[in-house]
């Protein structure tokens, strides 16, 4: 039995009644596209809130509508700009024989040694790499392993990543994903290294024996 979420759904037909009256009452419109011809939906618009929080845009859930079961992933979710309701969503039906590409979201896990003695921290340059994989392998996220970092020259790259089997990462294996930032200390005594203000930059607290003779050229 699968486990993937699974979002109720009427048909919906577009001429029967607009879009707006629909969401007045409680409703959202959505399309099903992808391996046959677009299917107009209607769905009870807090239970789909709730399903998009777990599903997002890269897990598979199921949409049921009229006995039939359609595998999707969301492809757009169109909301008000103020109010953040939600306007429309668009899924796309998938084949769970056929390879699919999608995004994964990098997440930091493990602390680097430069962390660890309080010089910086690594920092992720890079949010998504695209994957290549069947549906039923998809993952919605990549862990960077800072531990790998033990100097703050040192970079990680896409070639770093691991991913499970039956997963491929489509980005440029070479691209950088990590840059390091220096703790606010350890920059402030770079800056300061070899720095000698100049005599107009000196306040003098009280004047003594000294007076202007001490500033002459």
């Amino acid at each position: 039995m699968s486990d993937r979420v699974t979002i109720e759904a009427n048909l919906r037909s577009v001429t029967e009644k607009t879009a707006k009256k629909l969401r007045r009452e409680g409703w959202v419109p959505g399309v099903i596209y992808g391996r046959t011809d677009p299917v107009h939906v209607e769905m009870e618009a807090i239970a789909l809130r709730r399903a998009l929080r777990i599903v997002g845009t890269t897990q598979l859930a199921d949409v049921m509508f009229n006995g039939q079961q359609r595998t999707v992933l969301v492809r757009e979710i169109q909301q008000h700009a103020t109010r953040g309701d939600l306007i429309h969503i668009d899924f796309y039906e998938v084949d769970l024989a056929s390879t699919i590409t999608s995004e994964a979201e990098l997440v930091r896990v493990g602390v680097s040694k430069p962390t660890q003695e309080g010089i910086g921290t690594p920092v992720l340059v890079v949010r998504t790499v695209e994957i290549e994989c069947r549906p039923d392998a998809l993952i919605s996220e990549i862990e960077v392993d800072m531990s790998q970092i033990q100097t703050p020259d040192d970079v990680l790259t896409v070639a770093d990543l691991k991913v499970p089997d039956g997963v491929t990462i489509v980005t440029d294996p070479e691209v950088v994903i990590t840059s390091f930032e220096y703790t606010r200390i350890e920059a402030e005594e770079e800056e300061e290294e070899g720095f000698a203000p100049a005599a107009d930059d000196v306040e003098v607290i009280g004047r003594g024996r000294h007076d202007e003779d001490d500033f002459e050229d």
